[in-house]
């Protein structure tokens, strides 16, 4: 949901409606706190749920313990991922570089002593990773407050926010989606892993193959948050060539990027295993496994960046579609059919992840190739004016009902009805402008 704020505030910035930046931080924070309580019961069911799809009891117990202990860090966050939405629309990079050291200087000493010397075990390390990133959130919290770079983004707590809370949502909602859609394929697969022949064996494999992937992901994913970034300023600013340039130039880079990792990962795939188990059937198994994990991470480092473009530039529900049909429609069914079919196990398991991967980022190329980048600018700096007549029609209207009712005067009163309805149609058009 987070992922609404690099459109609104990315382009909101480019537009130099810098106050806008600090109400729809305002609007995530508390939106996306009202969120964690749903999912925060849902976690304490963990165990009854894993059971009822068929996993193995004693893991599945495990891992509601676990859930439960990371429920402080579901709400620091949501906190958190505001902030960083906040201070990455304004290429403010060093004070979360800077935030990130720290809290991981804090981590590590924290972790091993709740994990080791107070013995709670995995427990233990979810607790640390909540008080962790609740440390990140008081450090980028506190920079906000006092720094002079955040002086004209910065806005106080004020009506705005909850009058732009449905604007937020607008974009929140199919964030969320393509997003979970998504991540939730990834969860999927782990799942059916647990139902091979061997669960235990196989279920570690497959998890030993997500980390490193997942591990990997932070850098497509962070070109896609710098894509993200520029192309929003661009668009907001009103310059569609320098947004596309951008998209060309994070593409040249994350390229360049996949194929050396993937090269490494080649060459060092027989000593890779060492490194995360020390059971030689993980470690033999996880060496067969690394030409499908290449594969995946090529895959998953295009998607990510297209992905970018797509929140920058406000594309959210076309992306909730494509990842639905990429994933759920091609690369979990083929998944399933090559890993229980046709007995690949594992590897069947990545080539589906892969296959949905590819698919995901040739729709989403697609999109980009035949978009109209001026068209674009156009609706977007339309989609702006339309909004603040829409405010500011709101705000006139709330100041003449209590005009009209101190004074009961009927002049002000039709008048206070016609500006009310001026404001609800507005609304109306700038929902149908936003789609």
């Amino acid at each position: 949901m987070a992922s609404a704020l690099e459109t609104l505030c990315g382009q909101a910035y480019g537009a130099e409606q810098f106050q806008k930046l600090g109400i729809y931080t305002h609007c995530s924070i508390i939106s996306l706190i009202i969120v964690c309580f749903p999912i925060s019961l849902l976690w304490i069911f963990t165990d009854k749920l894993l059971i009822l799809v068929g996993q193995d009891p004693s893991i599945s117990r495990i891992a509601k313990k676990y859930a439960i202990f990371l429920i402080p860090n579901l709400f620091s966050y949501a906190v958190l991922q505001s902030f960083i939405r906040f201070f990455q629309v304004q290429s403010l990079i060093l004070p979360m570089l800077y935030s990130s050291v720290l809290t991981l200087c804090f981590h590590i000493p924290l972790c091993w002593a709740l994990v080791f010397k107070i013995k709670l075990g995995s427990n233990g390390a979810a607790l640390a990773v909540g008080l962790s990133y609740w440390f990140n959130v008081l450090l980028l919290g506190f920079y906000i407050k006092c720094s002079s770079e955040c002086e004209k983004t910065r806005a106080s707590f004020s009506i705005d926010v909850f009058s732009s809370i449905k604007e937020f949502i607008r974009f929140a909602v199919p964030s969320a989606v393509m997003v979970c859609f998504e991540w939730w394929s990834y969860e999927v697969l782990i799942l059916l892993s647990g139902l091979l022949p061997n669960p235990k064996l196989e279920a570690s494999v497959f998890s030993l193959c997500f980390t490193i992937t997942y591990l990997h992901y932070f850098i497509p994913y962070g070109f896609g948050s710098t894509v993200s970034t520029r192309v929003s300023n661009e668009l907001g600013a009103g310059n569609p060539k320098a947004a596309k340039m951008a998209v060309c130039a994070i593409i040249i880079l994350a390229a360049a990027e996949m194929v050396t990792v993937s090269i490494v990962l080649l060459f060092c795939r027989h000593i890779l295993g060492y490194a995360l188990s020390s059971s030689e059937d993980i470690v033999h198994r996880l060496a067969d496994m690394v030409p499908f994990i290449c594969l995946s991470i090529i895959m998953d480092s295009l998607q990510a960046v297209l992905s970018g473009v797509a929140r920058g530039s406000g594309w959210q529900k076309i992306g909730a579609f494509v990842n639905l049909g990429a994933y759920y429609l091609v690369g979990i069914p083929i998944a399933a059919v090559l890993a229980f079919v046709f007995q690949l196990k594992g590897k069947g398991l990545l080539i589906g992840l892969a296959t949905g991967s590819f698919v995901q980022a040739a729709l989403l190329a697609l999109k980009i190739v035949f978009t109209d980048w001026g068209k674009q600018v156009l609706n977007i700096q339309l989609f702006f004016y339309m909004r603040l007549l829409y405010f500011y029609f709101l705000a006139l209207a709330a100041s003449l009902d209590c005009f009209c009712f101190l004074k009961s005067n009927m002049g002000s009163l039709l008048f206070y009805k016609m500006s009310k309805i001026i404001g609800m149609r507005l609304e109306y058009m700038f929902s149908h402008l936003e789609q």
